[in-house]
């Protein structure tokens, strides 16, 4: 199989001409290279006879040309894995490269800062990119996942994962005037509000004069924050950002300075990395920005 440093040239090649610019772009090359390698033909061959061998002898010739096949198929599915890890890690190194990003494959881990980052049994990162996101700001754009597990009344467990996209920064100039607020996607009805709203604790919902930003958002800060600071954040231009030309579900949560905006799943493309990056420096400049005045 081809190894790293024979793939090398290619992600060269693509970093110069800005491609690839979706982790599947290469998935194809990686693939058709794969496939023509004399090792991984070799490797398919061999398990494919042998399992038609096998069968063959204490079973049926019938039974050993399925089994054949379904070893020929496995073997090409595996290598349509690898070719598909290939082409997401070529994709990620000549993102970051092209950014001036560091990037990190594999799991890693993110301080446990907001709620979103709290949440679950597990929580890790399983791409890591750290360095310039907007203009003016530095800060992590990763693909974050966190696992729940659940036990039915067998005993048995399973794992849920829930996968996100995150960019976060520190904005700590804004910490003296919002210690938490919350700007999350707008689920459930609005005639159940008030009786929701009975059990958040410490915190309050945040009433803007703006339908359409309530209809896509809801937003909670603290019992004791400056009411009026908040409405200077939310301008009118900041609203109409929020509501129109967020990426979308896009989210946020700021606790103490630490800004986490955030879209469901994990995105593999530059133009979605790119817009979260963008909404995560809009974010911080408006908070950054309403703190200096």
């Amino acid at each position: 199989m081809a190894t790293p440093e024979q793939a090398q040239p290619q992600v060269e090649e693509a970093a110069s001409t800005g491609l690839p610019t979706d982790a599947n772009d290469m998935r194809g090359y990686h693939f058709d290279r794969l496939m023509r390698t004399p090792l991984t033909l070799i490797l398919i061959a061999t398990l494919t006879a042998v399992a038609f061998v096998a069968c063959l002898v204490f079973v049926s010739a019938l039974i050993g040309a399925g089994a054949a096949i379904a070893v020929l198929l496995i073997g090409i599915l595996v290598v349509f894995a690898i070719a598909d890890k290939r082409a997401a890690d070529d994709f990620f190194e000549v993102y970051a490269a092209n950014r001036g990003l560091t990037l990190v494959h594999g799991r890693g881990r993110l301080p446990q800062a907001t709620p979103l980052l709290k949440k679950g049994d597990d929580r890790y990162t399983e791409r890591t990119l750290t360095g310039p996101l907007a203009d003016g700001f530095d800060g992590t754009l990763a693909l974050f996942t966190y696992e729940e597990e659940t036990r039915d009344s067998d005993g048995d467990t399973q794992t849920n994962y829930y996968r996100y996209t995150v960019g976060l920064v520190e904005v700590a100039e804004c910490a003296g005037f919002v210690p938490e607020l919350y700007c999350q996607r707008k689920f459930g009805l609005r005639a159940l509000e008030k009786f929701e709203d009975a059990f958040r604790g410490d915190k309050q919902r945040v009433t803007l004069e703006s339908e359409e930003l309530l209809d896509k958002y809801e937003i909670f800060a603290t019992k004791e924050q400056d009411a009026n600071w908040l409405r200077q954040l939310f301008s009118p231009t900041f609203i109409v950002w929020l509501a129109d030309a967020a990426p979308d579900k896009f989210a946020f949560e700021l606790v103490d300075g630490t800004l986490c905006c955030y879209v469901s799943g994990h995105k593999e493309n530059a133009a979605d990395l790119d817009g979260i990056a963008a909404a995560t420096g809009a974010v911080a400049r408006r908070l950054r920005d309403e703190a200096l005045e």
